[in-house]
């Protein structure tokens, strides 16, 4: 609402102007779009440049015929805009949707349908999701709720974290705490996932990563493969960008839907913690041609979607359609979009699936400065949102260190996962590029042209194997998503340690732990803003299914029994990150050292030679730098041994008075230095076992 709109609202009573259907209604708040609440009705505003007119559906809730279709007048409409205000709604009972008419060419991208019921693309709640696996909108059509916006932020200040600072968590609403082993009082929901919020301060991380939580039909392809009910479990489907998945809420939420979200986001924020938001603007859950039309397809499907030249649909997200990102119109619908979560949530940041997308022309084409990307880099509302870029897509377009920045736009350094997971497991030829990958990847982000913060590392992620997946699977096991294993990637650089699946071999178990302690090590000690998916702290296995977007259920949902299975591997994780929290060496330049060494440099079995000859399987870092914030110098040595016998290092050396202290070595079982009293001297040499990483400060 602008501020002339609002001095109206204020200074001069609005007063109904005009009866439709029995209704008293006058022109609405034009600039506006959605159901704006005011004391004295729902302002409803649509936009449509193909419409030829438009009619507003008013239902009492739950049932399945309108109780009033209010047709807008020609003077309720400027420009391609239909704004009405109806006044004394009872907005506890009554859900909305619109009908709209004009040409339909399937040709010239026209599909208007005057019968045809559509969702608000613009509404902020939808009706009928709220019950998980069950819709009651496929035959009645979607249709919204008129939202309060009340809820109290109070005063409370939230400093953002600096992107290097960040230790990123990500994980499924639902997943995280569905399962019994859980504990939480609402499970599956916000408020179980608020429960666990102490859990996540222990752990040590300051950053959760939502998968989507924009509204989603679960219920999209249902179908029963070996007794399960398989759904659109991961919610990379949109229905609306601006309303929050219902069904994640414990508890009913008429009228002020997000609440249960808000106060997450709250509890998060006070207890020092930031969220993130996966979200999906490269596509909706319409389809192509055989898809629905419920929302986007009926408003102007010609603007809102890339189409071929004879009225299909471009594929570039995979899922049947591509939104039509740089179109103005889309582009100011995504800008509003983010631009409400941002204030009406405090949200920290978003991550763009398949953002490639996002910079695409309506013709296909990759732009060299898409408006959208450069609009959303100098928004002013976004002006401290994290904005990070899936910097592929599924119809080939890969820009993993050339998406366009701006100095604002960070990555899913695609390319550290796949580089660090062939040489981690032991590969040859790749020391040369983990090294690179370990320092911040400067081969792919030149630190004049995109800063130092633009690398977000990641060795595992929702799509993929989890960590101990990763060291227990040569390849996948997708058989349980009745695609005959054929979906998912087998391009994993996984290896099983001898043994596929589960095993009672102790010594493979050991391996197993070993590389991922390994993998956790590398990760909290590598330049870049780390990110690893939730469970891989305590060894969560998916069984070998790399694509489990379809299963609601053990395969997807956290098994919290391993936590106390697996302490031990949880105590590491946490030592890593507070390790990490405390050399601020490894995560920015620092003040020059004075021992003289640079901020970052490599180094093999001797110091000051690193080997990058096909066989060699050792990388050491070292990052120094003088701390003016404690007075003293920082100095953290990274050693990588992933050759299958053991090795001998040579330390850097140091001044008189300093002397390296092991803070981490993997290759021994019996490491306890969880305080500094605790850790050993290193002397100059150190005999590293096979497969192992020592982690040395000065």
């Amino acid at each position: 609402m602008n501020s002339s709109e609002m001095t109206h609202i204020h200074n001069v009573p609005l007063e109904p102007l005009d009866i439709i259907s029995g209704f008293e209604v006058r022109p609405g708040f034009f600039g506006t779009m959605g159901a704006t609440l005011i004391p004295c009705g729902v302002s409803f505003t649509i936009q449509s440049h193909g419409a030829t007119s438009c009619e507003l559906l008013l239902f009492h809730k739950s049932e399945d015929e309108p109780y009033a279709v209010l047709k807008f007048p020609e003077n309720y409409k400027i420009g391609c805009v239909y704004s009405m205000i109806v006044f004394y709604l009872d907005i506890t009972d009554v859900e909305y949707a619109y009908r709209l008419d004009g040409p339909f060419d399937e040709k010239k991208g026209y599909r208007f349908d005057s019968k045809r019921i559509l969702l608000d693309p613009y509404a902020k709640a939808v009706s009928g999701q709220s019950n998980w696996g069950y819709n009651t909108n496929y035959n009645r059509g979607y249709r919204a709720r008129v939202v309060r916006s009340n809820f109290d932020w109070g005063t409370a200040y939230h400093a953002s974290i600096p992107m290097e600072d960040l230790v990123i968590y990500e994980t499924h609403v639902r997943g995280f705490t569905k399962d019994r082993s859980s504990g939480v009082s609402h499970p599956g929901t916000f408020r179980g996932l608020r429960e666990k919020i102490p859990y996540l301060k222990e752990l040590g991380v300051n950053a959760v990563e939502l998968m989507p939580i924009f509204e989603f039909d679960e219920m999209r392809d249902v179908r029963v493969v070996n007794d399960r009910k398989l759904l659109d479990y991961w919610g990379y489907n949109p229905v609306c960008f601006f309303a929050p998945n219902t069904s994640y809420a414990a508890f009913s939420e008429d009228n002020q839907e997000g609440r249960e979200l808000k106060l997450l986001i709250k509890a998060l924020h006070d207890n020092g913690m930031e969220i993130i938001l996966d979200v999906v603007f490269n596509h909706t859950a319409e389809g192509n041609e055989m898809g629905p039309c419920f929302s986007f397809k009926g408003f102007d499907n010609n603007i809102y979607y890339l189409l071929t030249p004879d009225g299909h649909y471009y594929n570039f997200s995979g899922c049947g359609n591509t939104l039509n990102c740089n179109h103005p119109v889309v582009q100011q619908m995504i800008l509003d979009c983010l631009r409400y979560w941002a204030t009406e949530y405090r949200i920290d940041g978003f991550r763009f699936d398949l953002a490639t997308i996002l910079g695409r022309n309506e013709d296909g084409s990759p732009m060299n400065q898409p408006p959208l990307l450069r609009s959303l880099a100098f928004d002013s509302i976004l002006g401290n949102v994290k904005l990070i870029a899936e910097a592929w897509d599924a119809g080939g377009l890969y820009q993993v260190g050339s998406f366009p920045s701006w100095k604002r736009w960070a990555e899913w350094n695609g390319r550290y996962r796949d580089d660090m997971r062939r040489f981690l497991k032991g590969d040859s030829g790749c020391a040369a590029i983990a090294a690179q990958r370990i320092i911040g990847s400067p081969d792919l982000y030149d630190p004049i042209n995109r800063g130092l913060n633009a690398s977000i590392n990641f060795l595992t992620c929702h799509d993929g194997f989890t960590l101990y997946d990763l060291y227990s699977y040569n390849a996948k096991h997708n058989e349980d998503n009745g695609w005959d294993n054929t979906d998912g990637t087998d391009d994993n650089n996984s290896w099983n340690c001898g043994a596929e699946g589960e095993t009672n071999d102790e010594g493979v178990h050991s391996l197993r732990m070993r590389m991922i302690k390994n993998a956790c090590a590398v990760l909290l000690c590598s330049r870049g803003t780390p990110m690893f998916l939730s469970g891989d702290e305590f060894g969560d296995t998916r069984f070998g299914n790399n694509n489990p977007y379809c299963q609601d259920n053990i395969i997807s949902w956290l098994d919290w029994t391993l936590l106390k299975k697996n302490h031990d591997l949880f105590g590491f994780f946490q030592y890593m990150i507070q390790f990490r929290k405390n050399h601020p060496v490894i995560r920015r330049n620092l003040e020059a050292s004075l021992t003289g060494y640079p901020y970052a440099s490599i180094h093999g079995v001797r110091p000051n030679e690193p080997d990058y000859s096909v066989d060699s399987h050792v990388i050491c870092v070292l990052y120094a730098g003088y701390d003016p914030a404690d007075e003293k110098e920082d100095l953290v040595y990274l050693a990588v041994n992933t050759y299958w016998e053991p090795v001998t290092l040579t330390l850097p050396p140091l001044p008189n008075g300093i002397s390296w202290k092991i803070a981490v070595n993997t290759g021994d079982p019996g490491q306890n230095y969880f305080s500094k009293g605790n850790m050993p001297d290193a002397g100059n040499h150190i005999l590293m076992k096979e497969r192992s990483v020592i982690v040395l400060e000065a």
